[in-house]
């Protein structure tokens, strides 16, 4: 990249430098985004009448593009120059002779600290946190394209290693098969084979052994000569099974290569109790969606626990377990709020429906102000809370499992946190869900983190994702960019490399992007409850009735806020919290602004509720005031209907297919959405479906393929891009219908829970078989984030108890 900068210095494009510098230099802006950057220079560009060819061929148009941030500081400006994904690259261009120096991270920080005037030289040094050290002797990858293919790096490493040294890791792998056991019962392999050696041979002698009976053979029927051999149950169910998982091995052992190895560990019954951290909101399985901090997530967590439960028992018994009586259990461990407000939620123990063995554990918060505790508490507020809770976690969970969980899986920033400090104390493998990392949502917040603490306490949030992230084993991603972005935007966690919390801490390299820790596993549907709306056979027309009259025309003021003059009309839909993120009131404000949208089309959102004394959530009652006066402003009475209702899961699957039925629209207009689960829930009912580009959309839909992209930021636009496909519509009457099964395709082909559940388990035993096998010393990365645990987030967290004591 600094040729590229010197290339324009060297030519005749060093004048238009220096005037577009002059140009900013006379805005009042002083910190510009890349979007900003580059209209900017598009406007310098009109003004001067350059070429379209200089605009984007040009030393200097190329140099704009890659340009993410720039700052201008007295005397010059800082370009943050992001040349590819996951790269960073900073240049001071002094303003009256052009020199370029390179910056460190380091100076970087101090001028955005100088930005909003918290820079303080005189005063000592910031604390700087830096977590490369802890990551320089950990395999790397490196190419930027595999970032989020973690395991396939690990295992070509660990199968090279293989290669490379095989006694050495054939022991390893000797010890790690002979730990294995459940509740006290031994598997695999017992005592009769002493070493590396005798398993090789004996795994042979197995072989010629079971070559010789039928595919289909029972295990049982031949256990007890296997365990002559030195074998116990865990290598499959029948004869078959078994030659298969047993010829893995002999295969590994005698030429390892990474997709042998990760096929047989992949077999290893090493998962059988999962927990699944998922501490805020209201967690129940009815009446919750729609309360604040209650949404896809919990959507989420529980289609997993069903899903893992029912791979956990494939699996077993698969590897011939059922002989042992062993039963897999999934706990999803969330909080239990006293005053319930007639969900659940104040249930210690809550079986999952359709399952054997998956439950709801809610755990309450310890009473330091009963005010508080006894109810709700927002996401943003429950920091002081999560030490003390994971403690009697830990208490809790011990007893329901009666022994240690194999793994732990935590969910958002908060989940993440509790699922670390159980991890650290159980010594159990952690694996984190982001879901969404609120600092890429709050555009500038660890910038003016002091500006919003009072509602957002984003010192603590940040600290907890910091800490969380480093310490898990294996971090799963719903989609690449969530990791490290596109060629345009910064990835959520690529967000997390350096930054500054003024007068609090700089970040000069707070995640190894390049770490195979990352891996995209992005999450399914229930298929059981979102379907197509042409299986007809599967819908009951009493619940498509009752939907049908909730959406379009049922007068009931307690539940709706709007009646339409013309139901027959196109109906555009969402459904969403009422948060500023989810962004209803931005579409509902692209409704009113286009006359030819409302002519054409009714807007039906469902977000729950309507009445702003009804809600304790600040963000949701603002949200509620500003949608009632959108209304009002553009006179949108008779073209809205605004359903103020939290429906069954039952009902939510139905809703998407009434909406089909009659040729509607799903539109997610969110700013930014970590993945998107309505987008698939709309996909797979049949609604062609426009969503945000913002974030995980971007690789679930094909734009003009099986759905749309829309900017959320540019109402008049996003109005155009949905009159221009109800126009197709009418002029080709099956447009909407290839448009609606390329979108059932889609989801099918790629976003099932089964899927995801399988990969999920593949990476928890290949993890838990690295860290087994490299010895890897992780336990200094760990005190330094127990260190930043106990002395950077617990004081700020008591001092936020403190505020609550007060309440």
């Amino acid at each position: 990249m600094s040729e590229l900068i010197q290339a324009v210095l060297d030519n005749n494009e060093k004048t238009d430098l220096r005037q577009f510098l002059r140009d900013l230099r006379q805005q009042e802006q002083r910190y510009l985004l890349r979007n900003e950057i580059l209209n900017a220079f598009s406007a310098y560009c009109s003004h001067h009448e350059k070429p379209e060819q200089f605009c984007h061929g040009s030393h200097l148009g190329k140099l704009i593009a890659y340009t993410q941030e720039i700052i201008l500081d007295e005397g010059s400006f800082c370009f943050i120059v992001r040349p590819k994904i996951a790269s960073q690259e900073v240049f001071r261009l002094s303003e009256d002779d052009l020199t370029v120096d390179v910056m460190t991270v380091q100076e970087l920080l101090d001028i955005r600290d100088l930005l909003v005037n918290r820079f303080h030289p005189n005063e000592g040094d910031v604390l700087e946190l830096d977590f490369q050290p802890f990551y320089d002797y950990s395999p790397s990858i490196r190419d930027p394209k595999n970032i989020g293919k973690g395991v396939q790096f690990l295992n070509r490493f660990l199968s090279s290693k293989l290669f490379q040294d095989p006694q050495e890791w054939l022991e390893a792998l000797f010890k790690f098969l002979s730990l294995h056991r459940h509740n006290g019962t031994q598997l695999l392999i017992n005592e009769r084979i002493k070493s590396q050696g005798e398993l090789s041979s004996q795994v042979k002698k197995a072989l010629q052994f079971v070559s010789g009976r039928p595919d289909t053979a029972a295990y049982e029927t031949f256990r007890f000569d296997f365990q002559s051999m030195g074998f116990e149950p865990g290598w499959g169910n029948t004869a078959g099974r078994v030659k298969e998982t047993l010829e893995l091995l002999d295969e590994l052992v005698d030429s390892p290569d990474h997709q042998t190895l990760e096929a047989f560990i992949s077999r290893i019954p090493m998962v059988f109790r999962v927990v699944l951290v998922s501490p805020h909101g209201w967690f129940g399985q009815e009446g919750v969606l729609g309360r604040p901090d209650t949404g896809g997530q919990v959507v989420y967590v529980l289609d997993q626990a069903k899903s893992l439960e029912k791979q956990l028992q494939e699996d077993l018994c698969l590897a011939g377990l059922d002989v042992t009586k062993v039963k897999p259990k999934v706990i999803i461990l969330s909080r239990l709020i006293p005053n319930s407000d007639g969900t659940r939620c104040n249930q210690r123990l809550e079986k999952v429906h359709g399952t054997d063995n998956a439950w709801i554990l809610r755990v309450p918060f310890r009473d330091f102000n009963p005010n508080l505790t006894q109810s709700w508490i927002s996401r943003f507020e429950i920091w002081p809370y999560l030490e003390t809770y994971a403690i009697d976690s830990e208490r809790e969970l011990l007893a329901e499992f009666e022994g240690r969980p194999d793994l732990i899986v935590g969910n958002y920033s908060d989940g993440n946190l509790v699922a670390f400090l159980l991890a650290r104390r159980l010594k159990v493998t952690q694996c984190n869900v982001a879901h969404a990392l609120e600092k890429s949502k709050y555009l500038f917040s660890n910038l003016y983190w002091q500006d919003s603490e009072e509602q957002y306490h984003f010192s603590l949030q940040f600290t907890a994702d910091l800490i969380a992230m480093n310490a898990a084993n294996f971090i799963i991603s719903s989609t690449y960019q969530e990791i490290v972005g596109t060629p345009d935007s910064i990835g959520q966690y690529e967000s997390y490399k350096c930054f500054t919390m003024p007068e609090l801490y700089h970040v000069v390299n707070g995640v190894e992007l390049f770490s195979p820790k990352f891996n995209v596993v992005p999450p399914g549907v229930n298929e059981a409850v979102y379907f197509p709306y042409t299986r007809s056979e599967d819908r009951l027309p009493d619940d498509r009735d009752r939907l049908e009259d909730l959406l379009f025309t049922l007068d009931d003021p307690e539940q709706v806020y709007g009646k339409l003059d013309d139901p027959s009309k196109q109906p555009l839909f969402s459904m969403a919290r009422l948060d500023r993120i989810k962004n209803l009131t931005g579409l509902a404000e692209c409704f009113g602004r286009s006359p030819e949208l409302q002519e054409r089309c009714n807007l039906i959102l469902v977000a729950g509720k309507l009445r702003v004394e009804d809600t304790a959530d600040r963000e949701e009652a603002s949200e509620m005031e500003k949608l009632y006066r959108i209304i009002d402003e553009y006179n949108l009475h008779g073209k809205i209907r605004w359903l103020g209702v939290r429906l069954p899961k039952t009902d939510s699957g139905e809703i998407y297919r009434v909406i089909a039925d009659h040729q509607g629209i799903f539109v997610q207009p969110a700013l930014f959405e970590a993945f998107g689960l309505t987008i698939l829930e709309a996909m797979i009912s049949g609604i062609p479906t426009f969503a945000t580009q913002f974030g995980g959309p971007l690789e679930i839909i094909q734009d003009r393929v099986n759905g749309f992209y829309i900017n959320p930021t540019k109402l008049d636009e996003m109005a155009e891009k949905i009159l221009e496909f109800v126009s197709k519509c009418e002029q080709n009457p099956d447009y909407w219908q290839e448009i609606s099964s390329r979108g059932v395709e889609r989801v099918y082909s790629t976003y099932t829970w089964r899927i995801h559940t399988t990969r999920l388990l593949s990476l928890a035993k290949i993890y838990g078989f690295w860290n087994y096998t490299s010895q890897e010393d992780r336990e200094d990365m760990l005190r330094y984030l127990e260190s930043l645990f106990y002395l950077l987030f617990k004081p700020r967290a008591k001092q936020l108890l403190e505020q609550h004591m007060h309440r």
